[in-house]
């Protein structure tokens, strides 16, 4: 079942809740409980009463009479005893009298289904937030309204549609239908649920509650995501980053941004799904694109083991899986090196003359001479420090599979194929480093002992590849338990004074304050002040038009003015055209001994402050070599994204020119991201291009433009 989503309500709510009385409550009532298995109340009703045993379920429905062959009450009020939680499933013109009558019952915790609300406009978003804070202000909590239900098998709470199976995955989900479909992807992986919660509407309880709850919680293994809107997306990251176990976030409509004004190339290039991966990236969040990739990474973080490093060993039986595998393994960012002479010399002793022994390693058809030689050579990869991890591919399952194959189960192949699975498993087990299978027959019964060992299965080799991705431990990761890892989030800085002006020299004038150097520069409005800057200064001179977004594009900026004379007709010929009230002259710096940067801050409404890093100059959208993370950016940070971009070989220098000061360059995008994250009145904040020297670097240009924008520009 699915519904519409509402945008989400963004009023402030406390940082820590109590959500015991959602997943614990003393006592359930059910209003809208009826024996109509076409409404909603009938399937919900039906699930609570699977655990009477627990706690008492009253069914309430306004004929009364008996209900799935349970009496039920008229009203809340009818049972006459207090309530622990109360699911509401009522048409939209009763709702708010059935919360008010189950706060008067004394309900700490509402479930809302019913629908109609913020998703419908203006007038039900002002009701739903009425009811919330009456909600808040009884000390109690809502999960909706519009949702499809929550389930805790930890609990034995079941108050959603279906049944899930018990597991360590809790599922926080926007789509009801999604969870179904998880459930059944899940299975043959041995997943299942821990909690399973329908966020609709969020007009109380938050996704971000829900991620610090089931943190909290120990029967959850895991946190699984998806959200089309994250209310909070800021919130939600530092959630996650702080979790302590993993989070996988299946993030719909991350395509294309909605229309904004592209007022500087940061605005311009920034898109949601760049934030949202951003966001991802700095938390330490496996983000997914789909509910196949977010089973295989679930699977493979299941298994306990991490990856601290990105060398594989690709092993297969069959030279074809072992290229495919090879490319996939590469595609997902892992290296697949030949393995040394010593390694090589031991797969050799174990295996026969066809087999390849580099990497890929085939057995080349020995696994039908022995297929305990599967074993042999999964343990010797294993004992190898030349290995992170291992990924298997091919036939492995045949043997054993119902259907046949070689022998099948009943054979001496098959039977040997399945102790060569416990084998495998075993020495998995001793080793601390990880093992993703692909095979032909994943429901094979070795492929099953594989599985119940750890040890993900998958058909597609794609699946495997993106499973052991999820594995790896980052580089700067400083909680090796977790999926992804997170290196330390930077803090947001408190917010700075507004500013009262945004033109050119203010920006200037602020990121100066911060330590970013800048060209000497004069802002001038005569001709004679031209000269005044000119005589006390070297060339060459750049100038510019002090009015204009886009300089460059509107003939705004003039380079390499050699001295003085040349200045003074550069502005008589620009101030003829532009008629700007103002300029900027300014030092030229040298850019041919140089790398142009760009780096900008964008201000997102639901992450707050993005940074944007990358190749800077008038090419900037044409090149599009950027990296984006949450803003502030640390030094040590922004030096790992410049590395990261496409042209990063630039910054060492080519073709005789000499490399940049790197470490200069990440300390400016520091101060620069600082500054802008402190200042919540600009919607975006730029320097381009920001010039990496042999030594230092230096700002060229700088743009800061208001959250609502002034009435008269002065660019």
């Amino acid at each position: 079942m699915s519904r519409g989503l509402a945008p989400l309500s963004r009023e402030l709510v406390p940082l820590s809740r109590d959500l015991a009385p959602l997943f614990d409550p003393v006592s359930v009532a059910v209003v809208g409980a009826s024996d109509d298995p076409a409404k909603y109340g009938h399937a919900i009703a039906a699930q609570a009463l699977r655990a009477p045993h627990r706690r008492p379920i009253h069914l309430v429905n306004r004929r009364a009479g008996t209900v799935l062959g349970q009496s039920a009450a008229p009203s809340l009020s009818a049972l006459g005893e207090p309530v622990g939680l109360v699911v509401v499933s009522v048409p939209a013109p009763v709702y708010e009298q059935t919360v008010d009558e189950a706060l008067a019952c004394g309900a700490k915790a509402i479930v809302a289904v019913t629908a109609g609300f913020a998703e419908t406009g203006a007038e039900g978003l002002a009701r739903q937030r009425a009811v919330a804070e009456k909600v808040r202000a009884a000390g109690a909590v809502l999960v909706g309204p519009n949702c499809l239900g929550i389930a805790d098998n930890t609990t034995e709470l079941y108050l959603a549609s279906d049944a899930f199976d018990l597991g360590g995955v809790a599922l926080l989900s926007q789509s009801g239908n999604l969870a179904l479909e998880l459930q059944l992807a899940f299975a043959p992986h041995g997943l299942g649920f821990s909690r399973f919660v329908s966020l609709g509407n969020q007009s109380d309880v938050t996704l971000v509650d829900l991620v610090r709850d089931c943190a909290r919680h120990d029967a959850t293994k895991a946190i699984a995501v998806y959200a089309e809107d994250f209310g909070d997306g800021r919130a939600f990251a530092q959630a996650a980053a702080t979790a302590g176990k993993p989070v996988v976030l299946l993030s719909a409509g991350r395509g294309a941004a909605a229309a904004r004004s592209a007022a500087s190339h940061t605005g311009a290039l920034t898109t949601s799904s760049d934030i949202v991966a951003a966001a991802c990236r700095d938390a330490g969040v496996e983000l997914v694109r789909t509910p196949r990739e977010m089973t295989a990474v679930l699977a493979a973080l299941a298994g306990g083991r991490r990856a601290h490093g990105r060398r594989v060993a690709v092993f297969t039986d069959g030279g074809g899986h072992g290229v495919i595998a090879a490319d996939a393994a590469e595609a997902a960012g892992f290296a697949v090196p030949e393995l040394g002479p010593g390694v090589q010399e031991k797969l050799a002793g174990q295996l026969w003359g066809p087999s390849a022994l580099g990497n890929p390693v085939d057995l080349a058809g020995m696994g039908e001479q022995d297929p305990m030689s599967y074993a042999a050579v999964v343990r010797t990869l294993l004992d190898s420090d030349e290995v992170d991890a291992v990924l298997m591919t091919g036939y492995f399952g045949g043997y054993s599979a119902d259907s046949g194959g070689l022998g099948g189960a009943a054979g001496t192949l098959g039977a040997t194929e399945l102790e060569a699975a416990d084998s495998i498993a075993r020495a998995v087990r001793a080793s601390a480093k990880p093992v993703v299978a692909q095979s032909m027959y994943p429901d094979a019964p070795s492929c099953q002992n594989l599985q119940a060992a750890g040890i993900p299965v998958f058909a597609a080799i794609e699946d495997a590849a993106r499973a052991l991705a999820a594995v790896v431990v980052p580089e700067n990761s400083q909680d090796s338990s977790r999926g992804g890892g997170a290196a330390a989030m930077e803090p947001l800085p408190d917010a700075a004074p507004p500013m009262t002006d945004t033109g050119y020299y203010a920006t200037r004038v602020l990121l100066a304050e911060a330590g970013v150097r800048f060209p000497a520069s004069a802002e001038i409005s005569s001709e004679a002040e031209v000269r005044e800057f000119a005589r006390g200064a070297s060339g060459p001179f750049v100038l510019k038009a002090l009015h204009l977004l886009h300089k460059s594009d509107a003939g705004g900026v003039v380079l390499n003015l050699a001295d003085e004379e040349a200045l003074v007709a550069a502005h008589r010929e620009m101030h003829a055209r532009l008629s700007a009230p103002s300029y900027s002259v300014e030092q030229m710096a040298d850019l041919a001994a140089g790398v142009e940067l760009i780096v900008g801050v964008n201000r997102d409404p639901r992450f707050g402050p993005i940074a944007m890093v990358g190749l800077g100059g008038v090419f900037t959208e044409v090149l599009g070599d950027v990296a984006f993370a949450l803003a502030p950016v640390s030094a040590a940070r922004a030096e790992a994204m410049l590395r990261g971009l496409r042209c990063a070989a630039l910054l060492n220098g080519v073709r005789g020119r000499p490399a940049v000061d790197v470490a200069a360059a990440a300390k400016a995008i520091e101060q620069i991201t600082r500054v802008a994250a402190a200042q919540h009145d600009l919607a975006e904040c730029e320097v381009n291009p920001l010039l990496a020297l042999p030594s230092g670097a230096l700002a060229l240009d700088a743009r800061a433009v208001p959250l609502v924008p002034p009435s008269h520009s002065d660019y």
